[in-house]
């Protein structure tokens, strides 16, 4: 296995964890961590951002998956990420809907998930829509995955900035706000995180 690298690797543990392997299970999911943190991370509106970590909605994300595996019918790395993605976002409206649970039409809460699924299926098009010289490896693999695990290796501020504008669609005062900056150093801050985040994927710096 350690000969192996994105697509390829994804498709020998989705063969191994279809047939019944746990370890490859276990392999497969994290795999797709950093794709489902920044998708959470994108869903919290400021007033969960403080009651809510994208860390625990991934964690409870992968207990289920591992636990309902055998329903799962797919056979390609993009049926398992929608599959995943569909199980954040049940896990984060009943988070929602248990933190603004006083106050609320029933109506809006029933159609709560339906909301996320498209606001989380709009930020999966973002993120593949970052990449606009996928290297090979990315050429071949969810688009969406590759550039949430080169997010993952940006700086905190950098992956907040890039979040906040690019897959929320925030206005810079509004991240000003947010990052508790100017709205000058905020349009900085952007810019070079875009570099770096160029860098990473491997293209012009």
């Amino acid at each position: 296995m350690g000969a192996l690298n994105g697509k390829d690797q994804a498709d020998v543990l989705l063969a191994r964890a279809r047939a019944g392997d746990p370890a490859a299970l276990g392999r497969l999911l994290e795999l797709y961590r950093n794709y489902l943190r920044v998708l959470a991370s994108a869903q919290l509106g400021a007033d969960l951002r403080l009651r809510l970590d994208p860390s625990d909605l991934v964690q409870e994300t992968f207990l289920e998956a591992y636990r309902d595996f055998r329903r799962f019918q797919g056979t390609s790395e993009r049926e398992l990420v929608a599959w995943l993605r569909q199980i954040l976002v049940r896990n984060l409206a009943d988070q929602a809907k248990h933190h603004r649970a006083k106050g609320r039409d029933p109506r809006r809460e029933e159609s709560l998930e339906a909301m996320l699924e498209r606001s989380s299926i709009q930020v999966h098009q973002a993120l593949a829509r970052g990449i606009s010289s996928p290297s090979v490896q990315a050429a071949r693999r969810e688009k969406a995955v590759v550039l949430a695990d080169a997010l993952a290796r940006l700086s905190d501020d950098y992956r907040e900035v890039i979040v906040l504008r690019n897959l929320q669609h925030l206005k810079f005062d509004e991240i000003a706000v947010r990052m508790g900056r100017s709205s000058s150093a905020v349009r900085t801050l952007w810019a070079r995180a875009l570099v770096k985040l160029r860098h990473v994927l491997g293209g012009p710096a």
